[in-house]
C-alpha cells in the first residue's frame, strides 16, 4: 500500500506541474512526453493523467474495457511483469486500468451513472480472476529453485553446524564387538535461531516481491482478498511441501509409520529431527518475513495467509512425532527419541512466535501436547530399557572370560544417555520416589553408602540402580563358568570395563568417585579369588610336607620325583588353558602376571633350591624338573592373551 501511496502523490505532483504550466494543450502534451522518457512509471502517470482528465465516465470505461478485454482473450497469455520492481509498460497499463476501475466502483459522488457502474463491476471480476492467475504464475516462475545443495548451503549461512553428521553414527563398539543390539547415536546440534534475527533466506526472487505486491494490493482493495489468500497459501504451500520431501520428511499415516521397521525408521526419526529446526527456525521465518514483504500493512491477511500456508507443513511435522510418541517402546529409540524432543522443545519459542497468541489454541498447543507425548514415550523407553537389563537372562558363555556383550551394550547406552542428561533430568524428576539399589546388601533403599546420594540427580540415581542391576545380571552369568578361576577372570573384565567407562566419561560427575573406588575394590577381590582358585593347587606341590627330610631324614627320592610331576601337569593345565582367557585391560593382565610371579617364582626357587640336588644322577631328570626360572617367566607372559595369540605362537 505505501508503494501505491507513493504513485498516487507522485501523479498529484505531475498534475500541479502541469496546472502551473499553464492551459495549452500542446504544452501539457508536451510536459507529459518529457516526463514519460524518464521511467517506465511516467507512462503509467501519462494513462492516469489521461484518464483521470476526461470528462466522461462513459469515456473513461470504455478505455479501461479495451485494456482489460484485451487481457482476457484466450491467447493473451500473462502479463509482461519483468521481475526487477517494476513491470513493463503493458503491466503497468493494466495496473493503471484497475486503478481507474476501482476509482469508478468508489465513486460515491453521484457523477457515476448505473450503467457504467454494473460495467465496472464486471470489468472488475474479469480483472480480479485474471489478477489471480497473474499472481500465481509470478509467484511460481520466481520461485528460488529448490534442491537440497542450495537448501543446506542457504541455511549455513545462518549457522555454523554441519547437517552432514549428527556427532556419531552408531553405538561404541569396543574391541570389535557388535552389541547385541545396534543403536545410532544421534546428538543433534541446535541451530539456535532466533526471529528476531536478520534472517534473509530468499524464498522468492527478491526483485519479484514489488510486482506480487502490487497485484495483492489491489485484490485486496478489490475485496478479493479471500481469493487472493487462497492462491498464495496453494502455491507456498506447494513450495513448503517439497522443502518437506528434500528434507526427506514423507506424507505419512500414523498406522503407516508405526509399520516402518527399525532401520529405515531410524533414518526418518534422524531426518524429522534435522527437519523440525531447519523448517520452523529457518524456513518458516523466511516465509514470514516474505508474507510481511508483500501484504505489508494489511496485517490480518498477512496472518491468515502465513497461517494457511504453514499450518499444514507443521501438521505433517507433529502427525509424525505424535506416530513415533505413541508407537511401540523399545530400547533402540530412546536417543532418537529424545534428540526428537528436544529439537521441538527447542523451536516450541518460535512456533509461538510465528503463530501468534490467536493461533495457541491449535498449532502450538498441539505442539506442546505432542512435546509432551515424546517426554512419556521417553520415560517409558528407558524404563522398558532398565527392565530389559534387568530381566536378561541370555546363557551365552564368553570364551576366555571376556566382556559380555551386554556390559558394553549397556555402559555405552549409558554413556549416550549422560549425552541427554538435562532432558533425562527434567523427565525422570517428575517420576519422582525412585527407590535406590543397595548393591553391597541387595536390597533397595534410599540411603546410599556411596555417600553421593543427597546431591546426585535424577538421571544419576537411575544410572546408578540400572548398573545395579547389570552387576547382578553379571554375577549370575558367572555361575556359569564351571572353573572358579574363569569367574572371577570374567568379573574382573566385565566390572573393570564399567568403571573406566565411568571414569573416562560425563558418568563421573554423576555417580562420583567413591562410587568408583568401590567397584576397584570389587576387581581387587574378583583378583584375589582368582589367584587362590588357580594357583593354590600348583603352590601346594612346592609344599615341604610329604617329602621327607625333615628332622635330619633322609628325603624320598620317589616323592619328590611325584611332587616334580605334579608340579608340572598343575602348571601345564594352567598354562593350555589360561593361554587361551583374554583380559582386554592392558593393565590389569600386566598386574595379574605380575601377582602371579610373585607368587609362584620365589615358590619355585626355593624348592629347587632345596631339593633340585637330590635328583642329581637320576635318569631322565628333564621329565621331573621341567622348567627353569627363565621358562616360568617367559609362560607367564603368554597369559591372558586369548586364543588368537596362542595360535600365531604355536604357527610360527
Amino acid at each position: 500500500m505505501a508503494a501505491v501511496d507513493g504513485q498516487d502523490r507522485l501523479i498529484e505532483t505531475a498534475q500541479q506541474i502541469v496546472k502551473s504550466l499553464g492551459t495549452s494543450k500542446n504544452m501539457t502534451d508536451d510536459m507529459i512526453k518529457i516526463l514519460s522518457t524518464f521511467d517506465n512509471r511516467f507512462s503509467r502517470i501519462t494513462n492516469d493523467l489521461s484518464l483521470s482528465e476526461s470528462n466522461s465516465t462513459a469515456t473513461r470505461i470504455d478505455t479501461v474495457e479495451k485494456i482489460i478485454l484485451h487481457w482476457d482473450a484466450p491467447n493473451a497469455g500473462f502479463l509482461p511483469f519483468d521481475g526487477y520492481g517494476h513491470c513493463k509498460d503493458d503491466a503497468f497499463e493494466y495496473l493503471a486500468a484497475v486503478d481507474e476501475i476501482l476509482n469508478l466502483t468508489e465513486d460515491r459522488s453521484g457523477g457515476v451513472d448505473g450503467e457504467v457502474r454494473d460495467r465496472a463491476e464486471t470489468l472488475l471480476q474479469i480483472a480480479m480472476t485474471k489478477l489471480e492467475d497473474e499472481l500465481r504464475h509470478v509467484m511460481v516462475v520466481n520461485a528460488v529453485p529448490l534442491d537440497s545443495d542450495n537448501l543446506y548451503g542457504s541455511i549455513r549461512r545462518f549457522s555454523s553446524l554441519s547437517f552432514a553428521s549428527d556427532g556419531g553414527d552408531e553405538l561404541e563398539r569396543d574391541g570389535g564387538e557388535s552389541p547385541a543390539v545396534s543403536l545410532d547415536r544421534l546428538r543433534g546440534g541446535s541451530l539456535n535461531f532466533s526471529l528476531a534475527e536478520d534472517v534473509t533466506l530468499d524464498l522468492v526472487r527478491p526483485e519479484a516481491v514489488d510486482d506480487l505486491r502490487q497485484i495483492v494490493d489491489r485484490m485486496i482493495r478489490s475485496t478479493y482478498e479471500k481469493e487472493c489468500c487462497q492462491v498464495y497459501s496453494s502455491v507456498r504451500r506447494d513450495f513448503l511441501d517439497e522443502c518437506l520431501m528434500v528434507l526427506g520428511v514423507e506424507r505419512m499415516s500414523l498406522e503407516d509409520v508405526q509399520k516402518v521397521e527399525w532401520k529405515i525408521l531410524n533414518d526418518m526419526m534422524k531426518k524429522w529431527s534435522q527437519s523440525v529446526k531447519v523448517v520452523i527456525a529457518v524456513i518458516l521465518v523466511a516465509e514470514k518475513q516474505l508474507c510481511d514483504s508483500i501484504f505489508g500493512d494489511s496485517r490480518l491477511f498477512k496472518e491468515v495467509c502465513f497461517t494457511e500456508t504453514a499450518k499444514g507443513c507443521v501438521k505433517q511435522l507433529l502427525n509424525f512425532a505424535e506416530a513415533i510418541a505413541i508407537g511401540h517402546r523399545s530400547s533402540e529409540k530412546l536417543f532418537r527419541i529424545l534428540t526428537m524432543y528436544d529439537a521441538l522443545s527447542d523451536v516450541g519459542p518460535d512456533l509461538q512466535i510465528l503463530f501468534g497468541a490467536d493461533s495457541l489454541d491449535s498449532i502450538c498447543v498441539e505442539a506442546e501436547g505432542i512435546l509432551h507425548e515424546l517426554g512419556d514415550a521417553a520415560k517409558g523407553t528407558f524404563v522398558e530399557f532398565e527392565n530389559q537389563v534387568k530381566n536378561e537372562s541370555s546363557r551365552k558363555l564368553m570364551p576366555g572370560g571376556e566382556i559380555h556383550p551386554v556390559t558394553r551394550y549397556v555402559m555405552n547406552y549409558i554413556k549416550l544417555a549422560v549425552d541427554y542428561s538435562g532432558s533425562l533430568n527434567a523427565l525422570l524428576e517428575e517420576t519422582g520416589g525412585e527407590e535406590d539399589y543397595d548393591d553391597q546388601t541387595g536390597d533397595y533403599n534410599v540411603n546410599d553408602k556411596d555417600g553421593f546420594s543427597g546431591s546426585m540427580s535424577p538421571l544419576g540415581r537411575r544410572l546408578r540402580m540400572l548398573i545395579s542391576y547389570l552387576e547382578m545380571n553379571l554375577e549370575e552369568k558367572s555361575k556359569l563358568y564351571e572353573d572358579r578361576a574363569l569367574k572371577y577372570i570374567f568379573l574382573m573384565n566385565n566390572i573393570l570395563y564399567i568403571v573406566k567407562k565411568v571414569k573416562d566419561s560425563d558418568i563421573r560427575a554423576l555417580l562420583g568417585d567413591q562410587w568408583i573406588r568401590r567397584r576397584r575394590g570389587l576387581v581387587r577381590q574378583y583378583s584375589t579369588g582368582y589367584l587362590r582358585a588357580s594357583w593354590t593347587k600348583v603352590l601346594a606341590c612346592l609344599r615341604d610336607e610329604g617329602i621327607g627330610g625333615g628332622g635330619g631324614g633322609s628325603v624320598s627320592k620317589v616323592a619328590l620325583k611325584e611332587r616334580f610331576k605334579n608340579f608340572n601337569v598343575a602348571y601345564d593345565e594352567i598354562y593350555r588353558i589360561q593361554s587361551t582367557w583374554k583380559v582386554p585391560d592392558p593393565q590389569l593382565r600386566e598386574e595379574l602376571r605380575i601377582q602371579i610371579s610373585e607368587m609362584v617364582i620365589p615358590a619355585y626357587r626355593s624348592f629347587l633350591g632345596r631339593y633340585a640336588f637330590h635328583l642329581e644322577g637320576v635318569r631322565h631328570v628333564g621329565k621331573y624338573i621341567k622348567y627353569t626360572l627363565d621358562d616360568l617367566e617367559s609362560h607367564v607372559t603368554d597369559l591372558f592373551e586369548g586364543s588368537s595369540h596362542l595360535r600365531r605362537k604355536s604357527s610360527s
